[in-house]
């Protein structure tokens, strides 16, 4: 049995990607294997697949963080055969085969049944990114953020942002998107922004404490951009962080936290535990706004995935990447 695969090999100048027919017997071991019938592409992926940075510390690696598709074999009592699954992180397409192929094995631990209600398109139209935005959306709440205030949704285009507007605006927030495409204005506020303000306004340093405005935050690509963000959060408020794509630095002060009690968020989405991971997929099956899917995805099949990957590293894509692994 073989199966196709997006495959990362170690070569003289860095790495090379492509395509390829792979062998069952090649998989790493794991509880479960899983034929998958979408994936998606992140930018994680997207980093794996050019190069742009370390993500692959494995080799040879095949690519991509999420999957979802059924259970093929199981010597797990957790699953069986025909089990409808979804897989998120775990160093999954980092260290361990990922999901930009027909075939996965992997620990049963790593996955979570379908929730109710969901396709494995809708589920990867979803992904990683749309699991990270309701993390956040937690994050606020389990912080007491309450319903009706001003949120700041920071690199609102991308697949976190956009979710996280769609999320929120329908939970009763006044939404502002941060974004550096103004083309895209109608877009976002097709899924629900108030507001649309340019990221040049966040993303240069600035003042260690502004203007009281938001009552909370989802940002998603740190430096600058959060440090001003958290500068200008409301007493009381939280931020939510996820992201990196500007700055891994946190340029910022410490006078939002002591003076105006801000709470400063980390959101995880890799290692996030089991339980809630589980908590999460639940409420997206349930509050998230179906329509908004074909608003934010698009598909390609597995051998649009390199380019793709190229696209989405370059800030090129607008929202998310289903991948049809069998098209």
């Amino acid at each position: 049995m073989s199966f196709q695969a997006v495959v990362v090999r170690k070569h003289d100048q860095g790495h090379r990607v492509q395509q390829e027919q792979v062998e069952d017997s090649a998989l790493p071991g794991g509880e479960v294997l899983v034929d998958i019938t979408h994936s998606t592409i992140n930018y994680k992926d997207g980093l794996a697949i050019t190069g742009k940075a370390p993500v692959v510390r494995s080799f040879p690696l095949v690519v991509g963080i999420d999957f979802a598709g059924t259970v093929k074999e199981s010597s797990s009592g957790n699953f069986k055969t025909g089990d409808a699954v979804v897989l998120n992180g775990w160093g999954v397409g980092e260290t361990h085969w990922g999901g930009l192929a027909q075939r996965a094995r992997v620990k049963s631990d790593w996955l979570i049944p379908l929730a109710d209600g969901l396709t494995s398109w809708q589920a990867m139209a979803i992904g990683t990114a749309g699991y990270t935005a309701m993390l956040c959306v937690l994050a606020l709440e389990e912080q007491g953020v309450a319903q009706g205030g001003e949120i700041l949704v920071t690199g609102a285009t991308g697949g976190v942002g956009s979710f996280a507007i769609s999320l929120l605006s329908k939970r009763g927030f006044t939404v502002t998107a941060s974004s550096g495409k103004p083309a895209q204005a109608d877009y976002l506020k097709a899924l629900g922004a108030s507001e649309i303000i340019d990221r040049a306004t966040l993303s240069s340093p600035g003042k260690p404490i502004a203007k009281e405005r938001w009552a909370g935050v989802v940002d998603t690509v740190g430096g600058a951009t959060l440090a001003n963000a958290c500068a200008a959060t409301r007493y009381g408020g939280v931020v939510a962080a996820c992201g990196m794509a500007q700055s891994l630095d946190f340029p910022g002060s410490v006078a939002p936290f002591i003076l105006r009690g801000v709470t400063l968020a980390g959101v995880d989405s890799v290692y996030c535990p089991k339980p809630k991971r589980i908590t999460a997929w639940q409420r997206l099956a349930r509050e998230l706004d179906r329509d908004h899917l074909n608003t934010i995805a698009k598909e390609i099949g597995l051998g649009e995935v390199i380019a793709a990957a190229t696209d989405i590293v370059e800030g090129k894509l607008r929202g998310r990447v289903v991948v049809d692994v069998n098209r």
